[in-house]
């Protein structure tokens, strides 16, 4: 009886320390898992009418509020960074394949942040690897100088930048990350929808400086943001449909880490109550703008 607790003791030590390895990015090493499709979440779903859709083509993506946030920072960067959205989609499966689009404290040796970098192999100290911007132009850095990247598959793409001890871990994410990059570059209307705590973690003025500021830095210098007197929201103007749901797909994406409470364009309205994309028909509404609200 002894020898089988043990056992069964050290059964339950290994499975812990498997769980503990995947939780700190060992996701390479490691098969394929399903992405978590928790109650308090985001999907990413991309209509069947998009051009090139086929029946059998992966159209919905399950994330995280941290792994959707993530992941719309790593767009808007690439966006910011005037890449084309093929970068988009090789960035996203790095960060799949490396970290589950996690800013991680850990991993395989000296590897931390989204896409396991390691600061004894040139790509930072430690500290400025786990800023998942600084991490984000990193990588998009190190993939601008690889000589014919945009004709590359996505694994080969990103192992040339990662140089992974598996090469092809990449390429099973391919599907996911080019369903993310067309809603987050804005080429499907409501394609992202979340929802989101009804206790948020910033309000009012802090969720407004922290929103502005959050989008200042993933897309740089925006022309003009204002605030609205008489709530405590954001506009951005915008010059077609595209760009405005770019930001209005972002806004949502970050949304449990900003406070933010409703989001609208053209005819359309998200809010964290709802958790989804509305018709606003009915009511007056801005063609020419996004708008966000937080919460007082």
């Amino acid at each position: 009886m002894m020898v089988r607790a043990r056992t069964l003791l050290g059964l339950v030590a290994v499975l812990a320390a498997l769980a503990l390895l995947g939780g700190v990015g060992l996701g390479r090493w490691i098969g394929d898992f399903s992405l978590p499709g928790a109650s308090r979440g985001c999907t990413v779903e991309l209509p069947q009418s998009m051009p090139g859709a086929g029946a059998d083509q992966l159209r919905r993506v399950s994330l995280d509020p941290e792994q959707m946030a993530n992941a719309a920072t790593i767009a808007a960067i690439g966006t910011q960074r005037g890449l084309p959205p093929r970068a988009v989609v090789v960035a996203l499966a790095t960060g799949f394949q490396e970290s589950k689009l996690r800013n991680l404290a850990g991993g395989d040796r000296d590897s931390v942040g989204l896409f396991q970098q390691r600061p004894s192999q040139g790509w930072g100290t430690a500290e400025e690897i786990q800023d998942t911007r600084y991490a984000t132009n990193a990588f998009y850095a190190g993939l601008e100088r690889v000589d014919g990247w945009q004709d590359m598959r996505v694994t080969d793409a990103a192992q040339a930048v990662q140089r992974s001890a598996f090469p092809e871990a990449y390429e099973k994410w391919s599907d996911e990350s080019q369903v993310l990059t067309a809603a987050l570059l804005g080429e499907a209307t409501g394609a992202v929808a979340c929802t989101v705590s009804r206790d948020p973690v910033l309000r009012g003025a802090e969720a407004m400086t922290a929103l502005t500021d959050g989008m200042r830095l993933d897309w740089g210098n925006l022309e003009t943001l204002f605030l609205a007197l008489e709530s405590p929201a954001l506009g951005v103007p915008v010059a077609d449909a595209q760009a405005g749901w770019r930001y209005a797909h972002w806004l949502v994406s970050h949304a449990t880490e900003h406070g933010i409470k409703r989001v609208s364009f053209a005819d359309q309205e998200w809010t964290a109550e709802g958790g989804s994309w509305s018709s606003i028909s009915g009511k007056d509404h801005e063609t020419g703008q996004v708008t966000a609200e937080v919460f007082a």
